[in-house]
C-alpha cells in the first residue's frame, strides 16, 4: 500500500565507471578482467577495476604491480579523464531532467530529491527505473539506484544493490533495513572505527543504534550523536544542488624509478607546486595550508603540513614550504621516494582577497594568469611562477619575450592603488 507525502531521495552510482566506459568504446573487452589506471610493471595505482577483476581481490587505490600479481591476465589501460568527463556530463544532464535538486558527490555518483511523492513506492520506483533505462540506452552504461526517505539510507541501499541494481527502502523501514548490516556499511565508518567498535562488541548497525551516544564518544568524538542517528536511519540533511567549493587542490606523481637524489626530489616538488598553484588560479582560489605527501619505496606513506602567514597563489611560495616539509620527512626516514604529492587547503575565493593585495602583488597575479593562458603554447610543463624571477618579477626563459607587452596591458590603475 502506498504512503503519501513522504520525502524521496535517490542515490545514483555508475557501476565501475572508468572500466565500464572503456568497455563501452571497446566492446571486445566485455567479460574480461579490466584495470584502468596503469600499465603492467608500472608504478601507478588502480583507478578503476571491472567486476571481473574485482573477483580477484583488485580494488581502487591498489598498486598496479600488486593487481598484476593477483590477475596477470587482466587488461591494463591508461586513464582517459577527458573521455570520462564527457560521459559524466551526459549523466548529469539526465539527472537534471529528473529533478532540480541534484547534488553531485563525485564524477560518477549523485543523489537527487524528488520531493514529497504522491504514492510510495510506485512513483519513486518508476523514476528509478526510468533513470536506469536512460543511462543504459543513451550512455551504454549501467547505474545502480537506491531509493529511500533520506540520503544515507539511499546510499546504503545502492551499495547493497550493486552492480546494475535497484533497491527501495520504504518509509518507516529505515532502521529495520540497516539493523542487520555490519557497522562498516554506514558511510563515514572506516576500517579503523569499525575495528574499534568490534573490539567493544558492536558489530551491526542495529547494535550501534542501541548504544548510548555518550558511549560512542570514545570512537567518534563529537560525531557520536550524528553517527547514532544515522545508524537508526535518521538523516535530515537536505540534498544541496549548488556546486560545492573544493576543500583542497593538489597534484601527486608516482615515479617510474625511486628518487634518491635531493635535487630530483626538489625538481619534482617545484613542478607539483606550480601545477597546484596554476589550478588554484584557474579556479579563482587562494590557499593557506601546504600539505606534502611522501610515499617511500617500501610503500610507507607519510605527510606533513604547514600554515602560511597569508594565503598564496604563487607556486614559488608553495614550493618553498613544500621543500622544507619534504626534506624534514626525508631526514627522518632516509629512504628512496616512490611518490610525491603537494596539496593546498584552507581555500578562499581569490576575488575576496584582491582588495588586500598591494599593486605589485596584483600585477604579479595578472601576469601569472595571462601566462597560464599561454602555457599550452610555450610548454605544458612550464608555469607562470617558473617564468617569473624569484624576487623582482624579472622574466626568465620564454616569458621575457611576452611579459613587457603584458605589463603594459595589465598596469595597475590609480583606483587599484
Amino acid at each position: 500500500m502506498g504512503v503519501d507525502g513522504q520525502r524521496v531521495v535517490l542515490h545514483a552510482d555508475l557501476d565501475a565507471f572508468f572500466a565500464a566506459a572503456e568497455v563501452r568504446r571497446r566492446p571486445e573487452l566485455a567479460g574480461r578482467p579490466l584495470i584502468v589506471g596503469g600499465r603492467p610493471g608500472g608504478r601507478g595505482v588502480v583507478s578503476s577495476a571491472s567486476y571481473e577483476a574485482r573477483r580477484y581481490g583488485i580494488r581502487s587505490g591498489m598498486p598496479v604491480v600488486q593487481a598484476e600479481r593477483l590477475c596477470p591476465q587482466a587488461v591494463f589501460l591508461p586513464v582517459d579523464f577527458a573521455y570520462y568527463r564527457r560521459l559524466a556530463a551526459q549523466f548529469r544532464a539526465i539527472l537534471g531532467e529528473l529533478s532540480a535538486l541534484v547534488e553531485h558527490l563525485s564524477i560518477d555518483e549523485a543523489c537527487l530529491e524528488l520531493g514529497p511523492a504522491a504514492r510510495w513506492p510506485d512513483e519513486p520506483l518508476a523514476v528509478g527505473q526510468r533513470l536506469r533505462r536512460r543511462v543504459r540506452v543513451e550512455l551504454g552504461l549501467s547505474v545502480t539506484v537506491g531509493i529511500a526517505t533520506n540520503r544515507t539510507v539511499a546510499k546504503v541501499a545502492a551499495d547493497l544493490a550493486k552492480p546494475d541494481g535497484l533497491s527501495v527502502v520504504l518509509p518507516g523501514r529505515e532502521a529495520a533495513f540497516l539493523a542487520p548490516l555490519p557497522v562498516e556499511s554506514l558511510p563515514g565508518i572506516g576500517p579503523k572505527a569499525a575495528r574499534r567498535l568490534r573490539e567493544l562488541g558492536v558489530r551491526t548497525l542495529g547494535q550501534l543504534a542501541q548504544v548510548p551516544p555518550y558511549w560512542l564518544c570514545m570512537v567518534f568524538g563529537r560525531r557520536a550523536e550524528e553517527v547514532h542517528h544515522l545508524a537508526q536511519g535518521i538523516d535530515p540533511r537536505p540534498v544541496v544542488p549548488e556546486e560545492r567549493a573544493p576543500k583542497s587542490v593538489g597534484h601527486e606523481r608516482t615515479f617510474h624509478r625511486d628518487l634518491a637524489d635531493r635535487s630530483e626530489v626538489a625538481r619534482a616538488l617545484r613542478e607539483l607546486s606550480e601545477k597546484t598553484a596554476r589550478e588554484m588560479r584557474r579556479q579563482g582560489l587562494l590557499g593557506q595550508v601546504v600539505s606534502v605527501k611522501v610515499r617511500f619505496d617500501d610503500f610507507t606513506t607519510v605527510g606533513r603540513q604547514r600554515r602560511l602567514l597569508r594565503p598564496a597563489f604563487d607556486g614559488r611560495e608553495i614550493a618553498e614550504v613544500a621543500l622544507g616539509l619534504a626534506f624534514e620527512l626525508l631526514a627522518e626516514w632516509r629512504r628512496p621516494v616512490r611518490l610525491l604529492g603537494v596539496r593546498m587547503s584552507g581555500l578562499t575565493p581569490l576575488a575576496v582577497q584582491l582588495s588586500l593585495f598591494d599593486p605589485k602583488v596584483l600585477r604579479t597575479l595578472r601576469l601569472m594568469q595571462a601566462l597560464d593562458r599561454l602555457a599550452p603554447r610555450l610548454g605544458p610543463e612550464d608555469g607562470a611562477s617558473r617564468w617569473l624571477g624569484a624576487g623582482s618579477g624579472y622574466p626568465v626563459g620564454p616569458a621575457r619575450l611576452v611579459l613587457p607587452a603584458l605589463e603594459r596591458r595589465y598596469d595597475v590603475t590609480e583606483d587599484e592603488r
